[in-house]
């Protein structure tokens, strides 16, 4: 899609009008109806013609309440709508906020993602040129709703791509693409050099694959010899048969999106550099394939770690916490970054407690959960905060190394592997970890099957920005 911003409005062309419940005085200029059977209620859609048989799409945005919806409005519109639509239509936006702005233009850009990317006969989407019809100058909300939009598109695709297709060292060769296209620094760490570096709990976890684990270390700096403002670390477990401890065969298939926490990482340092934020900032990736292998490792083995910190494997389905954990200390001794935030679709615990509505944000800094509290309503990407209470240390204990991946018990799987995390973090205190298990990957109106939501690419960008 192509969008552009226009004073004018052509009364003859194809034209969408976003209106607000109960607030149908605008559309006294378009028709002359007066019982449209229209309300404005959020995400539903009526489509009139004007005078020259032109379409108007009416588009409800709902109450107040649902303005962090606006993206979602405009992304069904299009999706059920769009085939219908010729080489250009208008959105009249005199009424919308910048921001209501930037979120219709992620909404449009959201419609265009095409879930059937592997199917031999691909659909032809056509090129559309969107024009927004507003007094004020609303560039820079179209460049920015763009770029959000085509990156998650870019992210959901990565999420739901085949693990035969998406190895570790798939993930390496779309980081470093990105990184030559919009100017960052990309390196990937390979078998041997993990190895000499000690990532040991990485290549313990990817050990069983005949896919090889990979580390990748993405770079977006803007002020040479300053600190690093933020440093994020990914899960990228791209199968997850859980190893030796091995998954029930329901659903085993959707553990291709176990990488959902490294598509944010790699999704938001890719953004942060097209929107040339003024930041300093880190995204490292862990990414293994944790298979069932004679080479695999097995519950009970003690294994190391970047740390140095023993590890005493009593779940081998427990292997994100590992590669996290390696990520994590990698991050603090090589970069020092003012804040650190790791990301991963890392329980069903967190499914359990918080459903599909919002990620598990686990934290001791106040002032890091609230504004990423505050960012998540507003992104309508929600977080909510579970706690880190020294009661749960108990649960990592092991007679025979320093800790152990996994409690053992049915409760608080969250918050325990949380606790493992804050176990390699060197006691920082501007450390967060967001559980996404519950929101990366799930139902959809877009598609019959499971399929990828996106979820993260902007509340982590708004986070980085709230930064300066």
């Amino acid at each position: 899609m192509k969008f552009k911003h226009t004073q004018n409005l052509d009364n003859n062309k194809d034209i969408i009008i976003p209106c607000k419940k109960g607030k149908l005085d605008c559309l006294e200029e378009f028709t002359s109806i007066k019982n449209l059977d229209f309300e404005g209620e959020l995400s539903t859609h009526q489509l009139i013609y004007g005078d020259a048989g032109n379409r108007i799409y009416l588009l409800g945005l709902g109450e107040e309440k649902d303005a962090v919806k606006i993206e979602e409005a405009f992304r069904k519109l299009a999706f059920n709508t769009k085939k219908n639509w010729s080489k250009s239509i208008q959105v009249d936006a005199q009424s919308l906020s910048e921001d209501a702005v930037k979120q219709a233009v992620i909404g449009l850009e959201l419609s265009n993602y095409e879930i059937g990317q592997f199917k031999s006969e691909k659909k032809k989407q056509s090129k559309l040129e969107i024009n927004f019809i507003s007094k004020k100058d609303i560039t820079i909300q179209l460049k920015e709703g763009k770029y959000t939009g085509e990156t998650t598109n870019q992210i959901k695709a990565l999420v739901d791509a085949p693990a035969n297709y998406k190895t570790p060292e798939f993930l390496g060769d779309w980081a470093t693409k990105s990184a030559k296209t919009y100017n960052y620094k990309c390196t990937v760490l390979h078998q041997n050099e993990l190895k000499k570096q000690g990532f040991d709990a990485v290549i313990a976890v990817g050990q069983g694959s005949v896919n090889p684990p990979v580390v990748i270390v993405t770079e977006y700096i803007t002020k040479p010899n300053a600190k690093i403002d933020i440093g994020l670390v990914g899960k990228g477990i791209t199968f997850d048969t859980g190893g030796l401890s091995i998954k029930p065969s329901t659903n085993l298939h959707y553990m291709k999106s176990d990488m959902g926490g490294a598509a944010v990482v790699l999704g938001v340092v890719e953004l942060v550099a097209k929107l040339k934020l003024d930041v300093n900032m880190v995204g490292i990736v862990a990414s293994a394939e944790n298979a069932v292998d004679k080479n695999s490792y097995r519950p009970g083995d003690v294994i190391n770690s970047y740390s140095g910190k023993t590890i005493e494997i009593i779940d081998t389905d427990a292997e994100g916490r590992l590669v996290l954990a390696d990520g994590l200390s990698y991050l603090i001794k090589e970069f020092r970054p003012e804040k650190i935030i790791d990301i991963a679709t890392l329980t069903g615990s967190v499914v359990r407690t918080l459903a599909f509505s919002a990620a598990g944000m686990f934290t001791n800094n106040t002032e890091m959960a609230k504004t990423m509290s505050d960012i998540g309503y507003k992104t309508n990407e929600r977080v909510w905060q579970l706690p880190l209470f020294e009661d749960f240390e108990a649960d990592l204990h092991s007679d025979i190394a320093d800790l152990r991946n996994f409690s053992g018990k049915p409760i608080a799987g969250a918050i325990n592997a949380a606790k493992f995390l804050e176990a390699f973090t060197e006691s920082h205190k501007n450390w967060m970890h967001l559980d996404i298990a519950g929101v990366s990957f799930g139902d959809s109106p877009y598609s019959k099957m499971k399929s990828a939501s996106g979820f993260g690419v902007q509340l982590i960008t708004n986070y980085v920005k709230s930064l300066n």
